[in-house]
């Protein structure tokens, strides 16, 4: 059995995945990145609001990675700013959200409502990173994985021009395809994107995102400044700065699953949604069992 623990600390969070060999611990996994908590909690006695999300996404991300390691058994630790902290419970409640897996509630929601032949893929791209989910109606995912790379964090990493040039596109295409080029996912029948870049997408160039309707999308991004497109397409103009990182990313994972993606009405927060409808029913079922 493989079992993995996050372990949150003052300064690094870190991620070890093990499983038992005799006496000693056989390690699977390691990864670490420096977050820098106690510097928030030394300077103002809280973590501020940036560092929670920031902490929230690495910890989502190393869980994943531990799942797609075989790890069977996950335990999340914060050590010093779980106690020093005064906004500590609201960095545990999160912690306690990030574990859940985005994908399957991405896919939930998504699918809510629709009646999807044979197996089909939901991607969800968001600011900080990308889920990945492949199942059918019937039965949920069956492979989840989430991309550490979203359109605000490819937008930091790769910084472009107001409009972007034709080699600032290519640099973004170039990194979000490296940043997908590790998944192998099941070819589905069908696909659907989800979150903010698909629906202002859906704007753009309409509800189905294939590679000719993509290219169109990156034609129009180098030629209009992002507050034309805000303007024009009623996006946020935050978005609309961002949007053709998330352009990049929702391209590789198109080109990635050999389909169109058609845009979803529903995502994460729908899943999250069906999840709590899913609780709320269960002691009505459970009272009219008695």
């Amino acid at each position: 059995m493989h079992v993995a623990v996050v372990d949150v600390g003052s300064n690094t969070i870190r991620l070890l995945v093990g499983a038992r060999d005799g006496d000693r611990i056989a390690e699977i996994v390691r990864d670490k990145r420096v977050v820098g908590l106690g510097a928030d909690v030394e300077r103002s006695g809280a973590i501020s609001a940036p560092k929670l999300a920031e902490t929230v996404e690495c910890v989502a991300g190393f869980v994943e990675d531990a799942r797609g390691a075989g790890a069977e058994l996950i335990d999340v630790v914060v050590a010093s700013p779980g106690r020093q902290a005064r906004n500590a419970p609201q960095l545990i409640h999160l912690l306690s959200r990030a574990t859940e897996i985005e994908a399957r509630l991405a896919f939930e929601g998504a699918l809510a409502g629709i009646t999807p032949r044979g197996a089909v893929a939901v991607c969800d791209v968001g600011g900080g990173s990308a889920q990945v989910a492949i199942g059918t109606v019937e039965h949920g995912p069956a492979w989840l994985r989430s991309v550490d790379l979203g359109s605000l964090r490819l937008s930091a990493r790769i910084p472009h021009g107001d409009p972007p040039g034709r080699k600032e596109l290519a640099a973004l295409r170039s990194e979000a395809r490296a940043a997908v080029s590790a998944l192998t996912p099941p070819l589905p029948g069908g696909a659907v994107a989800v979150g903010g870049t698909a629906r202002s997408l859906r704007k753009l160039v309409g509800p189905s995102l294939g590679e000719g309707e993509l290219d169109e999308a990156f034609d129009l991004l180098r030629r209009t400044p992002a507050a034309e497109l805000a303007g024009r397409y009623d996006i946020d103009l935050w978005r609309a700065r961002a949007l053709p990182a998330g352009t990049a990313i929702v391209a590789a994972l198109q080109s990635l699953l050999g389909v169109s993606l058609e845009v979803g009405r529903g995502g994460l927060r729908e899943g999250v949604v069906l999840e709590l409808l899913d609780r709320l029913s269960l002691p009505a079922v459970q009272a009219g069992g008695r």
